[in-house]
């Protein structure tokens, strides 16, 4: 007989705690042994059981509960209230977080720095097709640099918005993929008003 999602638990609690036995299991979890019981019976573990075990001994939830390796960890990115306009400008800008949203870190770190993206919801329609109204786009705030071709969320004055940044001689120019938008020239003191919140290495898009 395979072994179940709790014998496979059992296994990763009494190699992380040396819990070896389903009566010092019911007495971590201040349980009848009659508890431990029925979820073996049923081959499931509990997600209350779960996340009391991972406070008590210090352990990372995905592992215990499902046994991935760290190279299969997710990793949660904050999605922040501010909205990046694909138009003139968001006045949204509200840094403080919504959610939480997981994703596997291995993809992440191909793209940047995890401990430094936020998603961010895009309104507007001036970055079509390429990115669409009410997409979620994963910025990297770590990645300030301008690079040919990048897309960045940057602010500019009061408002922050989405779009490809081109550099040339003594200004910039913010360009947007939707032909109905004229790009945005900076030049001179202007320049200094763009501020760089972060190239934008992802997307999110939820079909309804």
């Amino acid at each position: 007989m395979s072994p179940t999602e709790f014998d496979r638990f059992m296994q990763r609690i009494e190699q992380a705690a040396g819990v070896s036995s389903q009566t010092e299991l019911a007495n971590l979890l201040n349980l009848n042994r009659s508890a431990i019981s029925r979820a073996k019976k049923r081959g499931t573990v509990p997600r209350a059981w779960v996340s009391k075990l991972c406070g008590m001994f210090d352990l990372d939830p995905v592992w215990l509960k499902h046994g991935v390796g760290e190279e299969e960890h997710f990793c949660p990115v904050p999605l922040v209230r501010a909205k990046l306009d694909a138009g003139g400008g968001s006045y949204v800008v509200d840094s403080r977080m919504e959610e939480e949203i997981a994703f596997r870190q291995p993809w992440l770190r191909q793209r940047g720095n995890p401990g430094e993206m936020v998603l961010m919801e895009v309104s507007g329609d001036s970055m079509e097709p390429l990115i669409k109204e009410g997409d979620m786009v994963l910025v990297d705030q770590s990645q300030k640099d301008l690079y040919a071709g990048g897309i960045y969320a940057v602010g500019v004055q009061e408002t922050i918005m989405v779009k490809r940044v081109e550099r040339h001689p003594r200004r910039l120019i913010l360009v947007s993929a939707n032909p109905d938008y004229s790009p945005i020239h900076l030049q001179g003191d202007e320049m200094e008003t763009l501020r760089i919140i972060g190239r934008v290495v992802g997307m999110w898009r939820d079909f309804h």
